[in-house]
């Protein structure tokens, strides 16, 4: 199973896996208040992409297009696999910063997983 949660929400003990999918650290959020077991810069979108896309509504179709191709290359495919592969076994919650709970990298991240051939 996979979850999506704003890091500054208080951690569950529904949420088995908490990996923050942001690549910069959320602003005012401590390591102890976040209780990550992992952080993955690395499949969060590249600082072009985020930069561009400033979490603006109207930007959100051509976001996600972008995002899963960067999702897309060999280093990032393989790593949302091995999360496919985990979230198989065990529930993982993707943590991320930003306010906006329909348009962020979490829910495009979270399908992407969902559809990976590492999930059967």
């Amino acid at each position: 199973m996979i979850r999506i949660k704003r890091v500054y929400e208080k951690p569950s003990g529904r949420d088995g896996i908490r990996i923050l999918v942001d690549r910069m650290w959320p602003r005012g959020c401590t390591k102890e208040q976040a209780r990550l077991d992992a952080w993955r810069k690395d499949l969060a979108p590249s600082t072009a992409l985020r930069t561009w896309f400033g979490h603006d509504p109207a930007k959100w179709m051509e976001f996600q297009a972008r995002y899963r191709k960067e999702l897309s290359l060999p280093a990032q495919k393989s790593a949302v696999e091995d999360l496919a592969r985990l979230a198989h076994a065990q529930t993982i919650t993707l943590l991320y910063g930003a306010s906006d709970t329909e348009h962020n990298q979490a829910v495009v991240l979270k399908h992407c997983i969902e559809n990976a051939k590492g999930a059967s």
